[in-house]
């Protein structure tokens, strides 16, 4: 699949390929390396379950190399990634963790390359800054979903590995459904009882959809690697490093963005409990923010840091309509 050499603004979304049995999937690790935390056990659980897909899997050359920051060298890691894009072979990449470092890579990433050789790309946290660049840059839809790490030190791999499936191997809608139980961050053992999803604001809307972690984004502000938010639904969460008071900071640095006033509406990630968000936060910081009161709020939807996060598409299409008594309809359309 090729796209049209023009300018990513005048691109229409472009929806990699769908994978089959026998397709390829590279691992890399754009942002931080793989963690000694993640044992050869850990992998060969994630192999396993990548294997029952019927898909093959390889690893970037340079997944372990670690510096002080935990991460390889920028030119390592940007020849992983040009190297994945570039391999005919491989069908979709994932990233093997988070961290704090993607951003050194946007400058030096080849766009062209990306754009040429559209396929799965998927990662959360500090990769939304990739899935933003390179939609921004390309038109190429990613996927804000669980990193490698995340589904083989989870208890909830076989719920996450299940809705990739969904997303990743057919076209058909996928309703994303709140999960039984939960847990804090995928390597505790906890299973705490989901409450379901909390309808802050009513309303109903279809758009494209776009996000990801509240931090990461706001470092892209001002900047020609995040798309205009302007008619889109808004895919948002923070991890256990910043509070209820940081979050309500966050999201209002959004709201005050040119394209602010004109989402079509927020989906919330939950929130880990160090954040101590609760319901009452949110409602509140709802109520004291104008531009939201015409759209549709939802939030303690599983796609954040806590287990299990299903996965959504970064320039795909959701259909939600929230209803009070919390009574929600969360369905992914493009994917």
């Amino acid at each position: 699949m090729k796209m049209p050499k023009e300018d990513a603004s005048s691109l229409q979304p472009v929806i990699p390929a769908r994978l089959k049995k026998g397709d390829h999937l590279r691992v890399i690790a754009p942002a931080e390396s793989f963690s000694p935390k993640f044992t050869k056990d850990l992998e060969e659980k994630t192999l396993r379950g990548f294997k029952e897909l019927g898909l093959q899997v390889s690893f970037g050359k340079y997944v372990h190399e670690m510096n002080s920051f935990k991460s390889a060298s920028v030119e390592h890691r940007l020849e992983d990634l040009h190297e994945a894009f570039e391999d005919a072979s491989v069908n979709a990449i994932i990233s093997a963790i988070g961290g704090s470092s993607a951003n050194q890579l946007l400058k030096h990433m080849n766009y062209e390359l990306i754009r040429d050789n559209p396929k799965i790309f998927c990662g959360l946290s500090d990769i939304t800054e990739l899935n933003s660049a390179i939609y921004s840059r390309t038109g190429l839809v990613t996927y804000y979903g669980p990193h490698f790490t995340m589904l083989g030190a989870s208890q909830f791999f076989p719920q996450m590995l299940s809705n990739m499936k969904e997303i990743f191997f057919s076209e058909e809608p996928v309703e994303i459904l709140p999960s039984e139980h939960y847990s804090n961050t995928e390597w505790e053992d906890d299973k705490i009882r989901n409450p379901g999803y909390w309808t802050i604001n009513p309303g109903k809307a279809e758009a494209q959809c776009m996000g990801g972690n509240l931090l990461t984004l706001n470092f892209l502000m001002g900047y020609n690697f995040m798309p205009d938010f302007e008619g889109r639904i808004l895919f948002l969460e923070e991890n256990k490093i910043i509070d209820y008071r940081g979050i309500q900071k966050e999201v209002q640095q959004i709201m005050n963005h040119p394209s602010g006033s004109k989402l079509r509406g927020i989906i919330f990630g939950r929130f880990q409990r160090e954040s101590k968000m609760k319901r009452k936060h949110l409602e509140e910081m709802f109520l004291k923010m104008e531009e939201l009161h015409k759209i549709p709020v939802v939030a303690n939807v599983d796609c954040s840091h806590t287990a299990p996060m299903m996965t959504f598409p970064f320039g795909g299409k959701i259909s939600m309509e929230a209803q009070q008594g919390d009574r929600i309809s969360l369905i992914i359309t493009e994917h």
